[in-house]
């Protein structure tokens, strides 16, 4: 690529944000509440207000899950966040991480039909964000931890799968694991190499990294042939700091203990010397990675370079610096390895079954879906796992949770693989009709500027 079309590319790449800046203000957030019974005049709050309201209070006091079939409880979960390692952007505040928290809760309603509240905590102890958690147990199905700094998000999910009564999940660990998972398997697939055979380098030893080498561990990848590399270098059994560290983060000093067999150490081109994989989960800042790094990787290299806004080396220079496979976090990129396309269908699988946890079984179910849709589209280089806008892998990725849940035995409802898809679909396309048709009523306004429905001077592809 010439430098002149970098440049134009780099400014194309600049266009969501600006367009962000302005639309946001426009619609002041992108979420609200909206009633779903229906209010003919004003009799009809006798009904959903008091006094008829005390007969399902009193229904769901002599019978706990009537709560289930009198409320929105079954089809409501929170997400959680501190605000303390914002996408890319780190400890920016609970205020200043409301706007992803909101785009979360979008996401999971447009893609999976789910009712998501935003909960931004003014705390950062992790104690106190358990606490919290367990407290509002009552009103959600699930919950969703979102952006918080390593190593006490891991602390977190762990002790609320444990002493949680409703199931507990954590996107940035368990969803960045499900999709790259996803995403190997299908890369593997093209360039023909065994996954019990690789060689994986990870740039960066965070929640993300660690959370994803635990799940390729379960299907066959080595710990042995992983290596890690953090920001002071290759992670091995020589590293003081991290030994130091342990009783802080025993979860970085086991991936010390486990990996690394061949205790390499240097820095990140040292860590993605002869690799077949690499898989950056860093800083937003191409240059993190360079073209040396990916020249010295195995032959038909794979490269994951997730962070956002923007990945450790822009895919262009990885493919110049012979890549075979180049994915990223974003969507203007092929390959975009994204959590949005695995928590909607997730949780719509476990609301679905009224399932009690979220299991690593029921994760890696959710990968192999997304792999097979993918491989059923076509594979090739720049489609390894399916796009947002392949609206099937919702609901067939909720069948897939939905029927783990039940096998393992820990749901509150059984139903065929039939019932569960007609029931996910149904939910999934409601969620849909409903925006689309706000829109065409003009009860959500467009745009002011309609340059902004054209990407490129083509029409945008409607949804």
């Amino acid at each position: 690529m010439s430098d002149g079309s970098k440049e134009k590319e780099l400014k194309r790449l600049q266009k969501p944000s600006l367009k962000a800046l302005e639309l946001h203000p426009f619609y002041n957030g992108k979420i609200e509440i909206a009633s779903k019974c229906c209010i003919r005049d004003l009799s009809d709050f006798a009904i959903w207000y008091t006094p008829g309201v005390a007969a399902p209070c009193k229904a769901i006091y002599e019978k706990r899950d009537a709560v289930f079939d009198h409320t929105n409880k079954g089809n409501t979960i929170a997400i959680i966040s501190d605000g303390s390692r914002v996408l890319g952007l780190g400890d920016i505040g609970p205020e200043a991480g409301l706007p992803v928290m909101e785009g979360k809760a979008l996401l999971f309603k447009y893609l999976g039909g789910v009712d998501a509240y935003p909960i931004c905590l003014d705390t950062k102890n992790p104690n106190d964000i358990i606490n919290v958690v367990k407290w509002i147990q009552p009103s959600f199905s699930g919950i969703n931890l979102e952006d918080m700094t390593a190593p006490k998000c891991f602390y977190i999910l762990d002790r609320l799968r444990n002493e949680a009564s409703i199931p507990v999940w954590h996107d940035d660990l368990q969803g960045t694991a499900t999709i790259v998972v996803a995403g190997i398997i299908n890369a593997l697939k093209i360039v023909n190499k065994d996954i019990n055979e690789i060689l994986v380098s990870f740039v960066g030893a965070g929640t993300a990294n660690i959370a994803t080498s635990q799940l390729l561990a379960a299907i066959g990848v080595k710990k042995k042939n992983m290596i890690f590399c953090d920001s002071k270098g290759i992670i091995n059994r020589q590293r003081e700091d991290i030994e130091l560290d342990k009783y802080c983060n025993p979860y970085k000093w086991n991936t010390c203990v486990d990996t690394n067999e061949e205790q390499r150490s240097g820095g990140i081109k040292e860590a993605m010397k002869d690799t077949d994989v690499v898989i950056a989960a860093s800083k937003p800042d191409p240059g993190i990675i360079v073209s040396d790094d990916v020249r010295v990787m195995a032959d038909d290299a794979i490269v994951f370079v997730l962070a956002n806004p923007t990945p450790e080396i822009w895919p262009w220079d990885a493919k110049e610096a012979g890549a075979r496979i180049v994915a990223t976090g974003r969507s203007d990129f092929p390959n975009q390895i994204n959590n949005s396309l695995v928590f909607p269908g997730v949780f719509r699988g476990v609301l679905d079954v009224r399932a009690s946890a979220i299991t690593d079984d029921m994760c890696l179910n959710a990968a192999f879906e997304l792999a097979n849709i993918a491989e059923e589209n076509g594979l090739h280089e720049e489609y390894l796992v399916p796009r947002m806008d392949d609206w099937e892998i919702y609901y067939r990725e909720a069948v897939a949770v939905g029927l783990k849940a039940m096998e393992k035995g820990i749901t509150g409802i059984k139903c065929s693989k039939g019932e569960l898809a007609d029931k996910s679909r149904s939910i999934i396309n409601k969620a849909r009709n409903e925006t689309s048709m706000l829109m065409k009523k003009g009860l959500i306004a467009l745009p002011p500027d309609e340059d902004f429905f054209k990407g490129d001077g083509k029409k945008r592809k409607r949804l």
